[in-house]
């Protein structure tokens, strides 16, 4: 049976949209996840929300306990992972609002515990494969699912995930270019990580808000910025992301 995890899930547990919506509190052998479980449906198909930062949004990049938050989840028999993000722009062609749907990242996070393996059973090493970290099937239904609703979009883009909560530095900005990464967040890289080792196809959707800091026409990013384009849009990460519900099998 299909049962969907979202992670982020701005407005998705809207009782319009969440049928029988109820919360629940969980603890798993890695702590608490950052927010109660929000239980539900949505197109008859059974979703869990998480709010990746709280609901209050109170949990900084590198508090979050990603590694809770993915074995919550795999411990409530999420069979898949929907994520979404607010990402900057590391490109001239990835406008504010546009959505980019991501199939590779960098991690340049330092601080966090991104592996459920602190350790290797005797004779049992544990090296997840990482070269093409995002599920295909996943990425196609919510790259076909943006086309049927006409948003502006990028089927394929590297983000690069820092550590926060600070923004980048000029060079910083201008170096992640050169690396090849076209947005940047604080959050994708630690989940998907996790997601792998577990075994849950995960896709993520990023929202563009900002240029960063790289653009010489353009001011550097704030968090007031960044709330307001992603507030204008929040539509339509929740249309995205319902219809794309529909079609998992």
């Amino acid at each position: 049976m299909v049962k969907i995890g979202i992670i982020g899930g701005s407005g998705l547990d809207n009782p319009n949209i969440l049928k029988d919506g109820r919360d629940i509190e969980v603890n798993t052998i890695y702590g608490k996840p950052t927010s109660p479980l929000k239980l539900g449906k949505i197109s008859d198909v059974e979703v869990i929300i998480l709010a990746r930062h709280g609901r209050e949004h109170t949990i900084t990049p590198t508090h979050v306990n990603y590694r809770a938050n993915i074995q919550a989840l795999k411990d409530q028999g999420c069979t898949h992972i929907l994520a979404t993000t607010a990402c900057g722009s590391l490109r001239e062609e990835i406008g504010r609002g546009d959505f980019v749907i991501i199939n590779q990242f960098i991690d340049f996070t330092r601080l966090r515990k991104v592996s459920f393996f602190d350790e290797f059973p005797p004779g049992e090493a544990k090296h997840t494969a990482m070269a093409y970290p995002y599920s295909e099937e996943l990425r196609k239904l919510l790259i076909d699912s943006a086309r049927e609703l006409d948003l502006k979009f990028h089927e394929k883009g590297t983000v690069v995930t820092i550590e926060g909560p600070r923004f980048s530095t000029r060079a910083e900005s201008e170096m992640f270019r050169i690396w090849g990464a076209d947005i940047i967040n604080m959050s994708i890289a630690s989940e998907t990580i996790l997601a792998n080792e577990a075994g849950i196809p995960y896709a993520a959707v990023a929202m563009s808000t900002d240029y960063d800091c790289w653009k010489d026409d353009e001011a550097p990013v704030t968090w007031d910025e960044i709330l307001e384009i992603f507030g204008k849009n929040v539509n339509n990460v929740i249309a995205l992301l319902t219809n794309v519900i529909k079609k998992i099998k």
